[in-house]
Order: C-alpha cells, then sequence, then structure tokens
C-alpha cells in the first residue's frame, strides 16, 4: 500500500471518529442505529475509493490529501470553504439531537431511499476520480493539467458537486430528521457558489476551459443550470 494511501485511511478514521461523536453525543444515546448505519456507508465507500485508486492513480490521492480552509490558494474560497466546513458539521449535528428530542419521524422506506442515496452520491465522486486525476479537493491548477471532457464531464461541467449534492440531500432522510434539509439546502447552495467562483479561476487559469464551458453548458443540472 503507497504511503498516500495509508495517510488517506488515516484520515479516514478520523474523519469516522469525529463523526461519531458529531452524532451520538448530541443524540446521547448508541441507540441512533440510523448514525450507525450512515457510518458504515461513509467508512466503507471512502475506504474503496482510497484503495482502487491506491492501485489506479496515487497521484490523485495526493491531491486529496489537500483540503480544507487552510489548504486553499484563493482568499475567496478559503471564506466559502469555512463557511461550507460550519454548515456540514451542523448538517451532522442537527440528526443527534433530532433523535434524542423526538422532532421528525421519517418513514423507514424513505430512511432506506435515503441510505441509497448517499451510496448513489459516493458512486458519483467515484466515476469522476476514475475519470479525472486532477479531482484536487482545493482550486487550484496542476503542471501539464488538462480538460478532461469525457465520462461525467460530458453531460455537467461539475460532476463532482453533482455526486456531493446528492449525498447531501439524502442524508437527512438516511438519518431520520426532516430539520436536517435546513442546512443541507444551505450546504447545496454554498456548493453552488463555490463552483461559480472556482470557474472563473478555471477560465484565467487552465487553458483550454472557456472552450470546454461553451461546449458543455450546464453547470450541475442537464438542461436547467
Amino acid at each position: 500500500m503507497t504511503t498516500n494511501a495509508r495517510k488517506a485511511l488515516a484520515g479516514l478514521l478520523r474523519s469516522l471518529l469525529v463523526v461519531a461523536a458529531i452524532f451520538f453525543i448530541p443524540a446521547w444515546s448508541l441507540r441512533f442505529w440510523e448514525g450507525w448505519v450512515y457510518i458504515a456507508i461513509m467508512g466503507a465507500a471512502s475506504a474503496a475509493i482510497i484503495l482502487y485508486l491506491a492501485r489506479h492513480d496515487d497521484a490523485l490521492i495526493g491531491r486529496r490529501l489537500k483540503a480544507g480552509p487552510v489548504a486553499e490558494k484563493e482568499k475567496s474560497q478559503k471564506i466559502i470553504q469555512t463557511l461550507t466546513a460550519a454548515a456540514g458539521v451542523i448538517l451532522f449535528l442537527v440528526p443527534g439531537f433530532d433523535f434524542r428530542w423526538q422532532w421528525s419521524d421519517v418513514p423507514m422506506a424513505l430512511i432506506v431511499l435515503g441510505d441509497i442515496g448517499v451510496m448513489a452520491g459516493y458512486v458519483i465522486i467515484f466515476l469522476v476520480f476514475r475519470e479525472n486525476t486532477y479531482a484536487s479537493s482545493i482550486v487550484e491548477v496542476a503542471e501539464s493539467q488538462k480538460v478532461v471532457s469525457t465520462g461525467p464531464y460530458a453531460v455537467v461541467r461539475h460532476p463532482m458537486y453533482v455526486g456531493a449534492i446528492v449525498l447531501f440531500l439524502a442524508t437527512p432522510l438516511a438519518l431520520d430528521s426532516w430539520w436536517a434539509f435546513i442546512p443541507a439546502i444551505v450546504l447545496s447552495a454554498m456548493i453552488a457558489v463555490r463552483l461559480i467562483d472556482e470557474e472563473r479561476f478555471l477560465v484565467t487559469h487552465l487553458p483550454g476551459y472557456d472552450d470546454y464551458r461553451r461546449k458543455v453548458r450546464d453547470r450541475l443540472i442537464p438542461g436547467l443550470w
């Protein structure tokens, strides 16, 4: 196993422990089974992606290790990433409190649908990683980077954000919380703000991106936006 893969798996383990704390401390109970299922999906899907990339694209793992507001080079992205991270924490906090005080009662069928949606989000993200070795966690242009216009990039310009938004909007259902849709929608809106600012950067710094943008008209939703 590569050094990058070991670092990524260690980071995943730390993330799972943090997510568990965010879920179960507000819930004040380990009987929040929806949280356990979510963590299992998150851990299994993320580990599978890391192990795949360790064999096929270790350089992408290295790019993904640079993440968060501190790693961003653009001031605007530092601000956007900080707000996005805060919304993400709130998205995970609300369901725990919801479980503790029984604010919501999501039907079991919708909880299962939410879990399927979370898995679908990870599948989309995996397809993006398989297609684009330059899919960094931060807004940057690597040396000799080329525009990717195949696979999911032939449908929309930001397919990884599509996967992320699917995951975010499925999370409230998966975690049995109607109230969690509020931060999920805010988080999705922040993703839209991030990609608009990212496109401004790419048009300036990535040769051929403006032509690609003219060819593939939709950012996230085919036929709409």
